[in-house]
């Protein structure tokens, strides 16, 4: 599944300075810094906190396969989540491949899709946000088919896919809205919701950014705001997709249903 905002530049025009206001998550990130994933960290631990965080900042390839294999030992058969931020690195390849370092951190490497399938295993969770996001969407349904013509009455894998545009897409690059418009939906709604809805009203982001009190507390601000946001779209999931999907998506893992329900928005 793949939202179809317009989806990345190696330079971006001038932004908000914030970013994304990125179990066991694994998060990779290139251009962005450390401070911009301890406030991703802070928004996921908002959503599951009992999970364990583990980040990688311009990875290589062997870092970024010895973490997958490491999150993977620990989680057992638990659903491990794969956040990958894709801003100000070449786009995915035509075989859906990412971006990561050499080892001497002289130039960029493709990473095929088949790799991380192969360190990550199932169940998983990935979210895209970088453009050409739906090429990476298309190489992991190659790989399914392809396993599964190859595996006579194989079920399909326990994996889910977000991506933030389509195979063609650009990321949006706009003063109005953090840079990581995509994870920013996804972790950070109802800053996103206000954000959108006023903006053409007088109400400066500044109080939208610190609007009070806890999301998981209906009786605050926050809360109450989160209370409704989360009604509308699970009305909304409900009346447009199949029982069993909703029920796999919104009744049967946290994380999974806080994302998609987030994804919503993204939309």
């Amino acid at each position: 599944m793949q939202c179809n905002a317009n989806a990345d530049c190696i330079k971006l025009i001038p932004s908000k300075v914030s970013h994304c206001p990125n179990f066991f998550p694994v998060v990779l990130s290139n251009w962005f810094t450390a401070g911009w994933f301890e406030a991703l960290l802070a928004q996921y631990e908002r959503w599951q906190p009992r999970a364990r965080y583990k980040h990688q900042l311009d990875p290589t390839v062997e870092e970024v396969k010895k973490l997958c294999l490491g999150c993977r030992k620990n989680a057992k058969s638990e659903r491990v989540l794969f956040h990958y931020n894709g801003h100000g690195v070449p786009k995915p390849t035509a075989n859906g491949e990412i971006w990561v370092f050499n080892k001497s951190y002289t130039q960029f490497i493709p990473l095929p899709v088949s790799d991380l399938d192969s360190w990550l295993r199932t169940p998983s969770i990935y979210v895209f946000d970088c453009s050409a996001a739906g090429m990476i969407v298309k190489a992991f349904i190659e790989r399914q088919d392809w396993s599964t013509s190859r595996s006579a009455g194989s079920s399909i894998k326990d994996c889910i896919l977000l991506a933030a545009c389509g195979a063609h897409g650009t990321l949006p690059q706009s003063a109005e809205f953090p840079a990581d418009v995509f994870t920013s939906c996804l972790t950070t709604p109802i800053n996103m919701f206000c954000g959108i809805s006023l903006l053409c009203d007088t109400i400066d982001q500044f109080l939208i950014d610190r609007i009070p009190d806890r999301q998981n507390d209906r009786k605050t601000l926050l809360g109450e705001l989160n209370w409704i946001f989360t009604a509308v779209n699970y009305t909304i999931a409900w009346n447009v997709l199949p029982h069993d999907l909703f029920q796999r998506l919104f009744r049967q893992d946290l994380l999974v249903a806080s994302l998609f329900r987030n994804f919503l928005l993204a939309e």
